[in-house]
């Protein structure tokens, strides 16, 4: 079988992949993008549920290499809908004339490393393809998680999945509806389908903490002030804890009176977002008592919304600490539950069994509808990574190197592995930032590795991807992230290993490590 030649396969053409072919092709190489989908955008290609919408703010969740691009282009909304970020990965792709190097329906199913040639051989679609250097943009939730439950496929009605949506929409209208799945993607849907549907059963396995978005349309004065300031806002968000330009908090949760502590809470509860609460004080995250009265302020919250005060005790979550899933954002999640055509099933109380011909069976009985919507997640930063299961030197398979938890130095690179890179892998910032800004630092550190290789072999040492896994684990520990069932854990796929997989020591000090690794000589490197 004949085999095409490149200095660089990119597999993923979501913000990081686009990124990395724009700066691949600058530096003279050859490129060739692969991508599963027919269209650029990544994640926001295939979450197309009614809802979904990006947590950070529009003028945030942006690129920033490109000065003329952030000036020209125009957002309409504080937190961006999922097909308005489309409308810019494709301008992006236009912009920058990146289609011409991306192939597109292309799935990479298999990559071996010749150790011989100093090679990666790949299998995409049914072609061979090699290359000198991989990189897996293939995004921490691109991978849906589906519910272990059985009978899926005996259902005679209609089943969707919000990481798989139909890009026609779906209609809902007089249809009943089942809703498994609490998390984000749930939490965003569950209000549209509920105000078109004749009627919506919601299956709750975890509740999960929700703060109001206060989203609207983006003050063109607004936009116009931030532009002005572009320039300095990106470099406060590059060296943020979270990549996001904000002040930080300089007091205990503790130390403050409880009227002062509420009036703080209220404030951030009213403006809305994901920073309002959760980085209010020092300590949210890391002390328990502390995070005890964030959790309980939005508790009270929650039972002054929902009327049925059985039903808002079972929308109350009580199993993990705030903040240590992902904060949901939400437009009238918990006012659906006052609707008299919405009905809540608590797992925990009633077990799911099984998805029947006719509809969904716990352990207290069967609930016949017309539709079943999976919301329920991904198997989030290794799962796309797994799904191809390199093979790096010596036969090692990366499922074999993880089978205990995912391994790399800097989320960048795996020993064992030459020549191949990730970009936001297990191990760095990643889903705990701004996407945004942690693709970019990435694929910039790996354009510039490139350059300075000169065709070059290069991997992670063992003894330093050993010293980064327990210094990301040790940082880990020292907050309240490893107290959630989650899946910065891990714990939403059965028989994942139990391991807190981002990096939670802050973007800026991330950055600044990268930037002392290369200065360094790539220290923690071997180049040969």
């Amino acid at each position: 079988m004949s085999e095409t030649e490149y200095d660089v396969v990119i597999v993923g053409a979501g913000f990081a992949g686009m990124y990395m072919l724009h700066k691949v092709r600058a530096l003279g190489l050859s490129v060739r993008v692969y991508e599963a989908g027919d269209g650029v955008g990544g994640t926001w290609y295939w979450n197309r549920y009614p809802g979904a919408r990006c947590d950070v703010e529009s003028m945030d969740y942006s690129y920033s290499f490109s000065p003329e691009l952030e000036q020209d282009w125009e957002w309409t909304e504080r937190y961006p809908r999922q097909p308005e970020i489309l409308r810019y990965a494709e301008h992006v792709a236009d912009r920058f004339d990146l289609r011409r190097d991306i192939a597109f329906n292309s799935r990479v199913s298999a990559a071996a490393y010749d150790e011989g040639a100093g090679r990666w051989r790949l299998t995409v679609n049914d072609e061979r393809v090699s290359a000198r250097y991989v990189v897996m943009a293939t995004g921490c939730l691109s991978v849906p998680k589906w519910p272990e439950v059985d009978g899926i496929g005996s259902f005679r009605g209609r089943v969707f999945h919000t990481a798989q949506w139909p890009h026609e929409g779906v209609d809902f209208t007089g249809r009943r509806v089942a809703v498994i799945g609490t998390g984000s993607s749930g939490i965003q849907s569950i209000p549209h389908i509920a105000a078109q549907a004749a009627h919506t059963t919601v299956f709750q396995r975890t509740a999960n903490y929700s703060i109001p978005a206060r989203h609207g349309p983006l003050d063109p004065r607004e936009q116009k002030e931030i532009k002005t300031r572009y320039r300095e806002l990106r470099q406060e968000a590059r060296m943020s804890a979270s990549g996001v330009p904000r002040p930080m908090p300089t007091k205990s949760a503790l130390e403050v009176d409880p009227a002062e502590r509420e009036r703080v809470f209220w404030e951030g509860w009213t403006r809305g977002g994901l920073f309002g609460i959760s980085g209010a004080y020092t300590d949210i995250r890391s002390d328990q008592a502390a995070n005890d009265t964030a959790a309980e302020f939005i508790r009270a919250r929650i039972r002054e919304t929902v009327t049925d005060p059985e039903r808002a005790e079972t929308l109350s979550p009580r199993d993990h600490p705030f903040a240590t899933k992902r904060p949901c954002l939400d437009t009238d999640y918990y006012q659906t539950y006052n609707r008299d055509d919405v009905d809540l099933v608590d797992l925990k109380k009633t077990p799911l069994a099984e998805i029947t011909a006719a509809g969904v069976r716990t352990s207290d009985g069967e609930y016949a509808v017309d539709d079943v919507v999976f919301a329920t997640g991904f198997d989030a930063m290794t799962g796309a990574l797994l799904a191809v299961d390199p093979v790096g030197r010596d036969g090692v398979r990366l499922s074999d190197k993880w089978s205990a938890g995912p391994r790399a130095y800097l989320g960048l690179g795996m020993a064992g592995f030459p020549n191949l890179f990730t970009v936001t892998g297990p191990g760095s910032p990643s889903v705990l930032s701004n996407m945004m800004v942690s693709i970019e630092q990435h694929v910039e550190w790996i354009a510039q590795c490139l350059a300075d290789l000169n065709g070059a072999r290069i991997e992670p040492a063992p003894d330093a991807e050993d010293a980064w896994v327990a210094h990301v684990r040790d940082v880990g520990a020292e907050t309240l992230f490893p107290k959630a069932n989650s899946w910065y854990m891990g714990a939403n796929v059965p028989g994942k290993p139990r391991v807190f997989m981002p990096y939670v020591g802050g973007v800026g000090a991330y950055r600044e490590t990268c930037d002392r690794v290369t200065a360094n000589g790539y220290e923690g490197f071997v180049i040969s």
